[in-house]
């Protein structure tokens, strides 16, 4: 009976692998939420400056007996751009107060960009390093992370909010964090 080489196994021994770790992503519970190290647990600390007028989102705004939204932008971000309009009609239509943290960018095209199509956030702080989106994990934008009233992040959406993901992720998330529900 001749041997098996090794190197003739590995193939179909990797692609069995990965096919069932694709297999798992797929079946998840909500396979368009990406997982995050940080739900159930303490919201991470903000290092960040002042931006414009709009008051500062400090670690005391986030310690706020209340749900909040915390919302990672940049304006070279075209996602960043296309969900404005839904960062706007939060502000303005639900009371859950939604803060925001510009990175990437520069002070100017910032505020430019605020003053040009309307500053859906209560507080504003700007990423001058990179602690903060380490800490929050943050690889891209933008990021959006639900707050509950303990200083708990319980949803972390990465990608733009669309009215589709408002109804189904976002809102109903605001609402189990109100009433003070864990979170699936």
């Amino acid at each position: 009976m001749a041997k098996l080489s090794p190197m003739m196994i590995a193939p179909p021994v990797v692609f069995a692998a990965l096919a069932g770790l694709f297999l798992w992503g797929m079946t998840r519970e909500n396979a368009d939420v990406l997982p995050s190290q940080l739900i159930g647990k303490d919201v991470p600390a903000v290092t960040l400056e002042k931006l414009g007028e709009t008051p500062l989102l400090t670690d005391a705004v986030l310690a706020e007996d209340t749900v909040k939204l915390v919302n990672f932008w940049g304006t070279w971000c075209v996602a960043c751009r296309a969900e404005h309009p839904t960062l706007l009609w939060i502000r303005d239509n639900l009371d859950v107060p939604l803060h925001g943290v510009n990175f990437d960018d520069t002070t100017a095209r910032a505020l430019a960009y605020l003053e040009k199509d309307g500053n859906p956030f209560a507080t504003l702080g700007e990423a001058k390093t990179a602690r903060t989106k380490i800490d929050w994990g943050v690889y891209g934008a933008p990021e959006t992370f639900i707050i509950d009233a303990n200083g708990k992040v319980v949803l972390r959406w990465a990608g733009p909010i669309t009215q589709r993901v408002l109804k189904d992720n976002i809102l109903p998330a605001i609402e189990k964090a109100k009433a003070g529900l864990p979170q699936s």
